[in-house]
């Protein structure tokens, strides 16, 4: 008997077993049929509700967990957004010129080609597991479920470190980013400025962060379309008369300097700035937590992904390595991802574009501060929930009548202090060993993903379940996220052979530089011994896994009635529902 057909007869044994499985499902946990969950109850009163009264600080009372629940204000059009652009950041328009530099043109577009069908292949695995197991605050819970409480922990703490430190990071490159325009002002000024921006906006939630990376990624997304017109024209030679690109520019730059720069070591070293441009491309699975139906908005807003690896990141990047040479000396800064060293930037400077410079140096702007909330946003929600299964203190488990997890914002936003170190002569050391906490993190994460996909299709199987009974399928099924994890594997082998050999420089590495380049690989193992001495958990069996508590209930009348439409459309509209 498929679970679809029995969910009735389930339904009280998942109600019974919810005090025993996992504390941080949503709204969205399977209930008795005749009685289904609609989510934590939302106050009356407008400004209560959105943050704007002393009553909203309020503790929110425990919804059917016995846990408060996060909001459930997001809509279909915040996912699709988040999908679409919300980690396009400092990764992308800053670190691609360094990459550049250090790789060459092919080493950028082949590197950040392979990250991304690693990418499309775990935002198709972590969009049918939040179908299935609708879970607030983190994909580490996936991690604990189906693979290893210990490990769960372990990559939990390493998602809200990761955040954490992308914090104090972004503002960091916000301030280097104002001195584009005005050098006298110190950057503690734009520190403190941007920091009580990013307060602000949290303080209005999940619709505050959802809002803002709505037009946030608008704005992206169109600064990045507009460059790739102004680049395609550029490289035919249609550039103003007074720059570079006045005549056609072509593939010149592919025979000189070529298209690799700094051999076998260079192009391992693209891998971890193409990792860091998409990490943030998993939100979209954690914000569905906090979405009204996540069951029809999240597979629409996983397919976006698909546009962004190949309309933005691999056409942008193409364009990229045509019109900048590899050995451009504004590629490189002493200061750690300065935007001036925007290859984004330099074409505007180069083609003679007045204004366009200083428009994309706003768009990074933008972007990096964006990059910041989401670092709050991620953090918080993934803290809370570590909380919530007792991997963290209790006080993080607070949520207030808004919606908001105050404790974890506030220990997130309290991260971006450090920012004020690189103000010091000193302080830049101290940062640059942060940031390489924070270097490989997301690796960790996305490769949880694809193996907490494969043991669930494992056990989902062991327990007598079927496809058919699965409503959001990973488009490459397991044997995606196979490839995924493998890709995921051959990254982490090339940056270990980076820390040993580093790119431009003869020979080996000190031990300095090796653990600069590796150091969340140890710290992820602390993190995992140390979940297992705090829970005394270990691996996970087949039997052991349980694959029906907090499954979501779903009408699979009208799942069957899409699936036989579909079935029936012409070839063009499958094709465009399995992209669109």
């Amino acid at each position: 008997m498929s679970s679809h057909e029995s969910t009735g007869s389930n339904a009280a044994k998942v109600v019974d077993e919810k005090d025993v499985g996992m504390p941080a499902y949503t709204a969205d946990t399977v209930t008795a049929a005749a009685d289904p969950y609609d989510g934590p109850t939302r106050d009356e009163r407008w400004a209560t509700r959105n943050g704007l009264s002393l009553d909203s600080f309020k503790r929110r009372p425990g919804g059917a967990s016995g846990l408060a629940e996060l909001d459930r204000s997001m809509k279909p059009r915040h996912l699709n957004m988040i999908a679409i652009g919300g980690s396009i950041g400092a990764g992308f328009f800053v670190g691609s010129g360094k990459a550049l530099a250090t790789g060459g043109p092919a080493s950028l577009l082949i590197d950040f080609i392979i990250i991304g069908i690693m990418m499309f292949n775990v935002v198709y695995a972590l969009g049918e597991l939040a179908v299935m197991y609708p879970v607030s605050g983190g994909f580490y819970t996936y991690a604990t479920r189906f693979i290893d409480p210990s490990w769960g922990f372990a990559m939990g703490w390493n998602y809200v470190f990761q955040w954490a430190i992308v914090v104090p990071l972004e503002l960091t490159v916000v301030a280097i980013a104002i001195t584009y325009w005005n050098d006298q002002v110190s950057q503690g000024v734009w520190i403190t400025v941007f920091l009580v921006i990013i307060l602000i906006i949290n303080l209005f939630g999940a619709l505050g962060y959802a809002e803002e990376e709505f037009w946030s990624s608008c704005l992206k997304l169109s600064a990045t379309i507009i460059f790739i017109i102004i680049s395609f024209i550029c490289v035919l030679g249609g550039g103003p008369e007074d720059g570079k690109y006045s005549e056609y520019w072509g593939s010149r730059l592919w025979d000189n300097p070529g298209p690799w720069a700094n051999g076998f070591r260079g192009f391992c070293s693209v891998f971890v700035t193409a990792a860091f441009s998409f990490s943030g491309t998993e939100l979209v699975g954690l914000a569905a937590a906090e979405a009204k139906n996540p069951v029809k908005a999240l597979p629409s807003a996983i397919k976006q992904v698909f546009w962004r690896i190949t309309l933005f990141y691999i056409v942008g990047l193409l364009f990229i390595g045509l019109l900048i040479p590899s050995d451009d000396t504004s590629l490189t800064s002493p200061i750690s991802n300065d935007p001036s060293t925007s290859p984004f930037v330099l074409v505007g400077k180069y083609a003679g574009l007045q204004g366009f410079d200083h428009f994309m140096n706003f768009i990074i702007l933008v972007s990096v501060v964006s990059i910041g909330v989401s670092g709050v946003y991620g953090g918080s929600r993934t803290l809370t929930a570590l909380a919530q299964q007792g991997y963290a203190p209790k006080v993080f488990t607070y949520i207030d009548r808004s919606g908001r997890p105050l404790a974890s914002v506030g220990f997130c936003l309290a991260w971006g202090l450090l920012a004020y170190i690189n103000l010091n002569e000193t302080g830049g050391t101290i940062f640059s060993w942060l940031i390489s906490l924070s270097g490989l993190a997301a690796l960790f994460t996305w490769g949880s993903i694809c193996y907490s996909h494969i043991r669930f299709r494992s056990a989902w199987a062991h327990h007598g379940h079927t496809l058919d009974e699965i409503p959001f399928k990973a488009i490459g099924g397991v044997y995606g996220s196979w490839l995924g994890l493998i890709l995921v594997v051959l990254v982490l082998i090339a940056q270990f052979y980076v820390a040993i050999c580093p790119a431009g420089e003869p020979g080996f590495g000190d031990v300095a530089g090796f653990f600069e380049a590796y150091l969340a690989f140890p710290v992820v193992i602390l993190f995992w011994v140390v979940g297992y001495f705090w829970k005394r958990e270990g691996w996970l069996k087949l039997d052991q896994i349980d694959v029906d508590t907090g499954r979501r209930e779903l009408d699979w009348e009208e799942i069957n009635a899409y699936r036989a439409m579909i079935a029936r459309a012409p070839w063009w509209k499958k094709v465009l529902h399995q992209l669109y």
